[in-house]
């Protein structure tokens, strides 16, 4: 997935900051946290949908594409591109805001997500019609 488009896609759904507890042994922010908000932001997608809980099934077509520095805003979008009975699919981009440049503009991870609507029980609900 090269980063050709020069802005982020669909909606804002996370944003923090990129700590020093979060770097791996290179001193780049681990690859495994920058999947972990890009899970919380499309269970936030993804369960506002459904109205209600949702867990993660898939991930798919999860690219890094550039390192995350310490001091980067991290910034998660997230874009429904599906809706069946019980799943939600997710494409899900993170973007940063480089610290020491400014540089508003940089795509640095992309995946798609499915996601399913689960009762309490845990088990797959239908997802409710779209208002």
């Amino acid at each position: 997935m090269p980063n050709t488009r020069p802005e982020p896609h669909g909606e804002l759904s996370l944003r923090t900051v990129a700590m020093p507890a979060d770097t791996n042994p290179s001193g780049d922010i681990f690859g495994g946290y920058i999947m972990s908000l890009m899970d919380l932001a499309a269970g936030i997608a993804a369960g506002t949908r459904a109205k209600g809980r949702v867990a993660t099934a898939a991930v798919s077509n999860l690219s890094f594409l550039q390192p995350v520095k310490v001091g980067d805003v991290v910034c998660v979008y997230t874009d429904i591109t599906k809706t069946g009975r019980t799943s939600i699919i997710v494409d899900v981009e993170a973007w940063v805001l480089r610290r020491e440049s400014g540089d508003r503009r940089t795509r640095v991870t992309a995946a798609e997500f499915v996601l399913v609507a689960v009762d309490e029980t845990g088990r797959p609900r239908p997802v409710p019609p779209d208002a």
